[in-house]
């Protein structure tokens, strides 16, 4: 059957707003036809998740262009998500206008368009066209004297080494093995971090814990003696703050560490705890099936015992007056990361984000959500985290995983689908602070992602293994990089993949940061995307994405804030390309040199109006 009927949600011509709706705000919808037609009656079908439709009559109307189409605006007046279609009635038959690839599928085949409506429209400010690096503190750099006085950790005085991989007698990888790094070591690099065009660090867990990773908490009101002191995270958020820099830390709420001063499973803390005797003040944080020893944990893995956040003691010890959120966020923090939010409910989250802008108005709350954040299903139920009080935005693994399939296989168009589905299902304010990675501490590294790797089955190889196709794997690295840093939202560079670090995933993404090492080309690029999201601090903010051409390996949009205009081709067709450009004159960003009209394959072109291009300043040498 042939397309009679266009429908675009993501275009302006179709529908206002683009994306997720406000409580109360005009919600207009246009539906035009391709080829004479005389439908009796159109109707848009609204439906609230797990309530009945509802069925609105669209009236006949001319356009902006003196085209008929029909037209209607509806306001919807709670907040949740919604799911629509059309349905169009002639003198033949009825017809459903669904999300479908065919827009013309007969009544009832269709699939639905996703509206996410929200009452809050907040954004935190100091993301707007940053940069987000984040920081395994132990692998990162050492600070001056290091600690050693935990008796059970090997410390390792081989930086750089490979991290313990291999199980113990009882099949446990313990990671006890300790490379130095710290907060003080952190600090020590922010002037390299500055130069990279970071605007805010977020850090894996730094509390008190018996691993090197610390995602299994011991003590939330305590930075753990590997990485220094209360003291050294507060020199490190006054200077870091001095720079422009914010710091995130990551809340690990879900699960504590068996071996914590709440669980307290082997006695190395004080007081008893929750495996200790049913009458500890931490019993109920805890969902024992059947005390000591069965309880439920996370991934089946006893050493960390799932929390009940629905405990109004735990829920208060997290987000109260004096909780943990509230606690270290007036030491000057710009927000946090909620570890796994499928595992916490939307009371508790909502509870933390509230929590942590009681104490900074600016606090961001992100959360780790694997799917699309708007309408994830756990446990059979929908869940939507991005709307009312929640997290403000989400790390972006929709973006991730098409981008690098893009790098490699030239898939542009489910890319830009993705871009699309995201834009229409999430809020702006969530968009536009998105968390865009591309890999981080829970995935392969992307150079060992996009490069050739051979047949590698075993963890002995995995960790010696090296690309072998190194110089190819950079050229991907670049365009993949690119899209990070030019689509919607805020690039989270994962710590020295800028000089084009490998790793398997965990541990061997885990190494330490190769300081003196490493590509240097590449460090230069990621210095020069981050420099062009600085000078171009407004359109990457907020800009709304517009897919130009996306067809045959090639990604060509532009970003868009008022009258300011970027275009971004990421060329990965296997030949030349040339986009097509209003007339004019234009300044490549990267290189701020004349654009010559053309994107070498494997090359990307940021691009701007030579009119409206601001100059960066050049800094005068000493001699």
């Amino acid at each position: 059957m042939s397309k009679t009927v266009t429908f675009f949600p993501n275009c302006k011509k179709h529908k206002t707003p683009i994306g997720a709706a406000k409580v109360d705000e005009p919600i207009n919808l246009i539906l035009k036809f391709t080829r004479p037609q005389n439908p009796s009656e159109v109707y848009l079908v609204l439906t609230k998740d797990g309530e009945d439709a509802v069925k609105y009559a669209m009236k006949l109307v001319k356009d902006d262009e003196g085209e008929f189409v029909y037209s209607i605006t509806v306001k919807v007046t709670s907040s949740g998500l919604y799911f629509y279609h059309f349905e169009i009635q002639n003198e033949e038959q009825s017809y459903r206008v669904g999300s479908d690839t065919d827009l013309s599928a007969l009544l009832g085949k269709g699939q639905e368009w996703q509206l996410t409506v929200t009452q809050d429209d907040y954004a935190p400010t100091f993301l707007d066209g940053g940069v987000i690096y984040e920081i395994m503190p132990d692998r990162f750099f050492i600070g001056g004297e290091r600690n050693k006085t935990k008796p059970y950790a090997d410390y390792r005085d081989d930086w750089g080494g490979v991290p313990e991989f291999r199980a113990d007698e009882n099949g446990k990888v313990k990671n006890v093995d300790f490379f130095g790094g710290n907060l003080k070591g952190i600090t020590k690099k922010l002037t390299y971090l500055k130069n990279l065009g970071v605007t805010c660090i977020y850090l894996t867990p730094i509390f008190e814990a018996h691993s090197n990773h610390k995602y299994d908490t011991g003590n939330y009101m305590r930075v753990d003696s590997d990485f220094g002191t209360i003291d050294d995270l507060k020199d490190l958020i006054k200077k870091a703050d001095k720079r422009g820099i914010k710091i995130i830390l990551e809340g690990v709420f879900s699960h504590t560490g068996d071996d914590s001063i709440y669980f307290n499973k082997y006695g190395n803390y004080d007081g008893t705890g929750a495996y200790n005797s049913v009458k500890s003040p931490y019993y109920g944080w805890y969902k024992f099936k059947n005390w000591p020893n069965e309880y439920d944990c996370r991934y089946n893995i006893d050493i960390m015992p799932d929390t009940d956040d629905s405990n109004a003691a735990f829920d208060e010890f997290v987000s109260g007056a004096e909780g943990v959120i509230r606690y270290w966020t007036r030491l000057g923090l710009g927000g946090w990361k909620l570890d796994v939010c499928e595992k916490l409910s939307d009371e508790f989250i909502a509870h933390c984000a509230y929590a942590a802008k009681r104490e900074n108005a600016e606090a961001v709350m992100y959360g780790e959500v694997f799917m699309d954040a708007s309408n994830m299903i756990v446990d059979n139920k929908r869940r939507c985290f991005v709307t009312d009080g929640k997290i403000d935005s989400v790390t972006n693994y929709p973006f991730k995983e098409d981008i690098l399939n893009f790098v490699r296989c030239g898939d542009s168009n489910r890319l830009n689908s993705t871009v699309g589905y995201v834009l229409n299902n999430y809020p702006k304010r969530a968009v536009d602070s998105l968390m865009n990675i591309l890999g981080n501490h829970d995935t392969a590294r992307a150079m060992t992602v996009l490069g050739d790797n051979g047949t590698i089955t075993s963890k002995e190889d995995k960790a010696t293994a090296t690309v072998k196709n190194r110089d190819e794997a950079v050229k991907l690295v670049k365009l993949a990089s690119a899209l990070q840093y030019t689509l919607p939202g805020v690039p989270c560079v994962y710590y020295g993949d800028e000089i084009g670090m490998e790793g398997f995933q965990d541990p061997f993404n885990r190494k330490c940061y190769t300081w003196g090492e490493g590509d240097k080309d590449l460090l230069r690029w990621y210095k020069k995307l981050g420099a062009v999201r600085a000078n171009e601090r407004k359109v990457f903010a907020h800009g709304h994405y517009c897919s130009v051409d996306t067809d045959h390996g090639v990604m060509f949009f532009k970003r868009k804030e008022g009258d300011e205009i970027v275009y971004v081709v990421v060329n990965n067709s296997g030949s030349e390309y040339v986009p097509e450009l209003p007339k004019g004159e234009y300044t490549d960003l990267i290189t701020y040199k004349p654009f010559k009209g053309k994107v070498a394959d494997k090359d990307v072109a940021i691009i701007k109006a030579t009119e409206q291009t601001v100059f960066p300043e050049k800094k005068s040498r000493k001699a």
